[in-house]
């Protein structure tokens, strides 16, 4: 029987381990088949507090694995597959292995949707990004895509143009889905130029983006831009899975917290991170999130 099994190994779910095992909890965090989650995908974290010259995304979240180890958290690297949490003791498997616990922390985080392009995942972090706040500061009077036709995308589009001196919006059709006025402020902004009916073909650059090659859906002919980055947004998915029917999860499947709080509908497992948080998607606040909720927890174990 655990006091505390921790699922996922982002900053929230790190965050959460260090403050459970201070509270001599003993907690088991497992990692997952991405450890250290998002983070490991970027290079060089710039807005997290502390540290006044940037750090690389993975030595963050090997620096806060060691901070949680140091304190007594117990590590697994394994893939969750399924979890029984309408009574107590909660059970969390791993194939065969079967895990009881007083209190579970949902940390499992989200996933950039990505279009499947072999450059597109060797250039994360060198010049392609899913992350306008986290990465826009890097590409200061440069020319960036954008790809994406929704709010999201017509957000990151409006704010990266702050920095970069021109952004191309990449949508393949002829028409966006997002709302009008998303649509009204980036089409009145001078910095942006669309290009409709297009999708991107290739990712190009050796050690980082050095343009990229557009098909033209209609025409079927293709066309490179040469520019510094590109901003995939054509939105995220939260990594819930095998937590539906389990706990409660909005329309987009992410898991519902209680106002204030990270508790879920089931006493006892709490939420933390991007797995819960649709709208910020910040390291910063995944571990806030993180601390909450090993507290929370905490707090009913006493109980």
């Amino acid at each position: 029987m655990r006091n505390v099994v921790i699922v996922g190994s982002g900053p929230a779910g790190l965050t959460a381990a260090i403050y459970a095992a201070r509270a001599n909890l003993k907690p088991l965090l497992i990692e997952g088949p991405e450890p250290g989650g998002q983070l490991t995908l970027t290079t060089m974290v710039e807005n997290f507090p502390g540290f006044v010259d940037g750090v690389m995304g993975p030595q963050l979240m090997e620096d806060m694995k060691k901070q949680a180890e140091r304190f007594g958290t117990e590590f697994l690297t394994g893939h969750v597959d399924r979890v029984e949490l309408g009574e107590q003791p909660f059970r969390v498997f791993i194939e065969d292995q079967e895990f009881q616990a007083k209190t579970v922390i949902i940390s499992t985080g989200s996933s950039a949707n990505l279009l499947g392009l072999e450059n597109e995942r060797r250039l994360m972090g060198h010049g392609v990004s899913t992350c306008a706040t986290c990465d826009g500061f890097f590409f200061r009077d440069k020319k960036i895509a954008v790809v994406g036709g929704g709010d999201s995308a017509m957000e990151e589009a409006t704010f990266l143009t702050k920095f970069a001196s021109n952004v191309a919006l990449i949508h393949r059709r002829d028409a966006f889905r997002a709302s009008q006025i998303m649509q009204d402020r980036m089409l009145a902004n001078p910095k942006i130029n669309v290009h409709y009916n297009s999708v991107l073909d290739d990712v190009l650059g050796d050690e980082a983006v050095s343009g990229i090659r557009l098909l033209d859906v209609k025409e079927k002919t293709t066309s490179e831009l040469d520019l510094d980055g590109v901003f995939i947004a054509i939105g995220h998915n939260p990594n819930t899975g095998i937590f539906k029917g389990q706990v409660d999860l909005d329309e987009k499947g992410y898991v519902k917290t209680q106002p204030d709080s990270t508790a879920t509908n089931i006493p006892g497992v709490y939420a933390c991170g991007d797995v819960q948080d649709p709208t910020f998607k910040q390291a910063v606040t995944a571990a806030g999130s993180g601390c909450v909720a090993a507290l929370e927890a905490e707090k009913y174990i006493e109980g």
